[in-house]
């Protein structure tokens, strides 16, 4: 049995289980269900929102909840349905390969922890060459279509998979030819549009109320003038008006704008 049944926001690998009929005889398939990694990663090019993805120099790519707005085009993006939205925080959250210890010089905690040894950890070249070399092996011991799995529809991965049975990934739940889901890039492309098409109706109407009305002295400085900031405290924005937290004597709101606690 599996340890969990599915990905989710708090759990972001698990080893997946799948039995199938080969030659008559019975056979379970073993595959580590978490982020690839892809060298072009869907997830990235389809979120909208700056720095809520990040892709490092050794092709780890990470989600950065702070900067995560949880519209989900992410999770359309993937190909291979690895990211889960929490309906708790609104983010989203996926195997981000341990980088926290990659960044100190240890291997993910997946390769520290499994005990045959059967993942492995080094630089895509190394594990490339290593996956040829298993798929020699077990081309000898009669699995004739197994393959390394490093679909070059998403620019290869850097988690990848040598698979016994090549021609049967489907059974393993991976996708022939993957690539960027490309419903999330159009949503995207959509939504930069919309975008763009807000920017413009805001620079028409500052110009017609400029040619209307003509230039408008900001308020702000009077503002200001007439309620400083006391020694000590700060001032926060608070929609359209600023918030002034006073030291003992409490907070008191400018003209035009309300408190913010």
């Amino acid at each position: 049995m599996q340890s969990h049944r599915d990905l989710g926001p708090d759990t972001w690998l698990l080893m997946r289980f799948n039995e199938i009929e080969v030659a008559d005889d019975l056979q379970w398939l073993i595959k580590k269900d978490a982020c690839l990694h892809c060298e072009e990663p869907g997830c990235l090019y389809a979120c909208p929102s700056p720095g809520a993805i990040v892709q490092y120099d050794n092709g780890i790519v990470d989600f950065n909840q702070e900067q995560c707005i949880g519209c989900q085009l992410c999770v359309s993006g993937c190909p291979f349905d690895i990211p889960r939205f929490s309906p708790e925080t609104k983010k989203v959250y996926k195997c981000n390969m341990c980088v926290d210890r990659v960044e100190a010089g240890l291997e993910p905690a997946c390769v520290k922890t499994c005990p045959t040894n059967a993942i492995s950890w080094g630089t895509k070249e190394d594990m490339v060459a290593l996956a040829e070399r298993k798929v020699e092996g077990l081309r000898g011991r009669g699995f004739d279509n197994a393959a390394l799995y490093d679909p070059a529809g998403v620019g290869g991965t850097h988690m990848m998979y040598v698979v016994p049975h090549g021609d049967q990934l489907d059974e393993y739940d991976l996708p022939a030819n993957p690539t960027a889901a490309p419903g999330a890039l159009a949503a995207l492309g959509n939504l930069r549009q919309l975008g763009a098409s807000a920017l413009g109706l805001g620079l028409l109407a500052t110009a017609l109320h400029y040619l209307g009305f003509g230039p408008q002295e900001p308020e702000s400085e009077t503002v200001e003038a007439a309620h400083p900031v006391p020694a000590g405290a700060r001032s926060e924005p608070d929609g359209g008006g600023t918030g002034m937290d006073g030291g003992e004597g409490g907070r008191r709101p400018p003209q035009g704008g309300g408190a913010n606690a």
